[in-house]
């Protein structure tokens, strides 16, 4: 089956064009505060090549992020899933993720905007996974310019879920090779340590002191700049990290905030999810032609993959990713565009 792309429109003009291999994001666009509609998200002119470069847009499961040595234990059975994280850890789902199906879609007017219903199913054993699972993922494009994710699944069997978005964001309208000239500030004020494999050691530990510290607006030239001495962001040359998102209450958190100030384009990102992986393409591949017309290397653009925190089935002191038979999963993830003033 080949892949079909779906493109939603909202009153105030701003896009979203979605394809079915993945629920793969291939342009969203935004106006800068002149007005002007730029792409606010990395792509490549072909959606096949979004998988190979960095699982870029695309909807990742059934587990997002890494699983240590691809095994875990639930209910007392070791479940084995694939290594294919340098032929060490699991990642993102596995050998052939949920950002490599091809996905039954269905488009239909929201109630806040147009919207895309995505569904998939998942048979038990996929990937080592137990359980036949069934997703379903609304993209939703409200009138008031932001791009909302829902999802929903069920089990037959007792699993292990934690869905994401890839998306890589660049809000200069394609014009920045890289994200220089934004801003961040992540409303964390800890963050999961992890070792030389890039699992999780079980501490949770604080940001201030650190790189890692974003909790007031930064710059990313300087955040790059202190990463050079920074032992958590040379590990992974930039950032590759998750933080545990500052909350009062259960719902819909403020996770991050990006900026460029010469556009005047900013992005909050609200979720209900516990953390963020805060991801600065740091392996992109330069020598690959994306479709703003020139290639994307590291720190071209930055992903915000609300999400639980990685090799959560192995580690009993985070909050867990089990889904029961006759529970119905939900979470929700919005990327809110706005436009500020000099």
């Amino acid at each position: 089956m080949k892949p079909k792309t779906y493109t939603l429109r909202n009153r105030a003009g701003m896009t979203l064009k979605v394809s079915t291999l993945g629920g793969t994001v291939v342009s969203l666009t935004a106006p800068d505060r002149d007005g002007k509609f730029g792409e606010t998200v990395l792509s490549y002119p072909d959606v096949t090549q979004h998988l190979p470069n960095g699982h870029m847009n695309s909807l990742i499961g059934r587990v997002a992020n890494r699983i240590g040595g691809g095994v875990f234990t639930l209910d007392g059975e070791k479940i084995v899933v694939a290594k294919n994280d340098n032929g060490v850890n699991s990642l993102h789902g596995g050998e052939v993720g949920f950002d490599q199906k091809i996905w039954d879609a269905r488009p239909f007017a929201g109630a806040d905007g147009p919207s895309l219903e995505l569904t998939l199913f998942s048979p038990d054993g996929e990937e080592g996974y137990p359980g036949n699972l069934f997703l379903r993922v609304v993209y939703t494009l409200t009138e008031d310019n932001a791009w909302r994710i829902e999802y929903w699944a069920i089990t037959d069997k007792t699993t292990v879920v934690n869905f994401t978005n890839h998306a890589y964001f660049n809000l200069s309208g394609g014009k920045d090779k890289d994200l220089d000239g934004h801003y961040v500030q992540v409303n964390a004020s800890r963050f999961t340590e992890v070792d030389k494999r890039l699992i999780p050691t079980g501490r949770v530990l604080p940001v201030e002191g650190t790189g890692l510290d974003l909790r007031s607006p930064m710059p990313f030239h300087e955040c790059f700049a202190h990463g050079t001495k920074d032992k958590y962001m040379k590990a992974v040359g930039g950032y590759d990290h998750n933080f545990i998102i500052d909350r009062v209450a259960a719902g819909l958190a403020q996770a991050a905030v990006l900026e460029h100030p010469e556009s005047g384009r900013q992005m909050e990102v609200w979720t209900t999810e516990p953390c963020v992986q805060v991801y600065t393409g740091n392996f992109l591949n330069p020598e690959v032609t994306g479709s703003s017309g020139f290639g994307y290397g590291p720190h071209a653009g930055v992903c915000f993959e609300t999400q639980h925190a990685p090799d959560s089935p192995n580690q009993p002191g985070f909050p867990s990713i089990r889904l029961e038979p006759g529970q119905v999963y939900y979470s929700a993830t919005i990327y809110a565009f706005d436009v500020v003033e000099d």
